[in-house]
């Protein structure tokens, strides 16, 4: 993907941030626990998280006490995040990008990102991090992603057909033969974390889970997806009309997606 196309597929999301804070699947709570611990976080810790969305991770830290600093490219969705965490005196939602963004002061206890920071530019991403945090600030990175165990459910093997029918050109929608990566097969970021030069990695956890979606539920979701968001609305009908019906006509009308998230921490050096 080049970097305009993802440019342009970063700023779907703010098309929906209703749906988005509905159908998006939260965090097993053992991540945000693991994240503190790791980090060793102190109390009222300075946080930046890039990409706060609507604040679903957000929520939880701030719910521990920490001040939050949230840098989100989209208006609507910086807009729903003010709402929700409205109560929270010690947290702050900048509409930016998080590229361009200057703090007044910096000197952060840790940088956060929940499934964002592949968004940003690869050749920012590290050195920016890296220039907002205090002498051994931290870097949390958590990511998420649809897997296939060996128990996983087989529809989305069979929901290829669907894609190959309705957009068999699009290669954003092809998995190939054994469908969505196995979760072992799924590689952490700490070689990627190493490699940058300004951080080195302190541990990985790996959080594996399953979540069943009815065939309007599962709908709900893709339409929050930026690959589905970015396809004309005649092409997007036609595709989730046939995947609908497909789920529908299981012999208990869902789907059973397994997600894979994944937590990185890193300490600045």
């Amino acid at each position: 993907m080049s970097r305009t196309q993802q440019e342009i597929l970063r700023t779907t999301f703010d098309q929906v941030p209703e749906l988005y804070d509905r159908a998006r699947p939260t965090y097993p709570p053992q991540v945000l626990h693991d994240l503190v611990a790791l980090a060793q976080l102190p109390a009222k810790a300075r946080l930046v998280e890039i990409g706060c969305g609507t604040g679903q991770a957000t929520l939880p830290l701030a719910e521990r006490g920490f001040a939050i600093t949230c840098i989100e490219l989209g208006g609507q969705l910086a807009a729903f995040a003010r709402r929700k965490l409205a109560s929270f005196q010690s947290v702050e939602v900048i509409d930016a990008n998080f590229e361009d963004w200057q703090p007044p002061y910096a000197q952060f206890d840790a940088v956060v990102a929940f499934t964002s920071f592949h968004w940003i530019d690869p050749e920012v991403r590290y050195t920016k991090a890296a220039d907002l945090l205090r002498e051994r600030g931290k870097l949390v990175i958590v990511s998420a992603q649809h897997v296939l165990p060996a128990d996983g459910d087989l529809f989305f093997l069979d929901v290829q057909e669907d894609y190959d029918a309705v957009v068999p050109d699009d290669p954003k929608t092809k998995t190939g033969a054994d469908g969505p990566p196995h979760p072992e097969s799924v590689a952490d970021l700490a070689e990627e974390i190493a490699g940058s030069g300004r951080f080195r990695n302190l541990g990985t956890r790996r959080y594996l889970w399953d979540v069943p979606y009815t065939a309007d539920e599962y709908i709900a979701l893709l339409n929050t997806y930026s690959g589905h968001l970015a396809f004309d609305g005649k092409t997007r009908e036609q595709l989730l009309t046939r995947i609908h019906r497909r789920i529908e006509t299981r012999p208990d009308g869902k789907v059973r997606k397994t997600y894979l998230a994944m937590l990185n921490v890193a300490e600045r050096v």
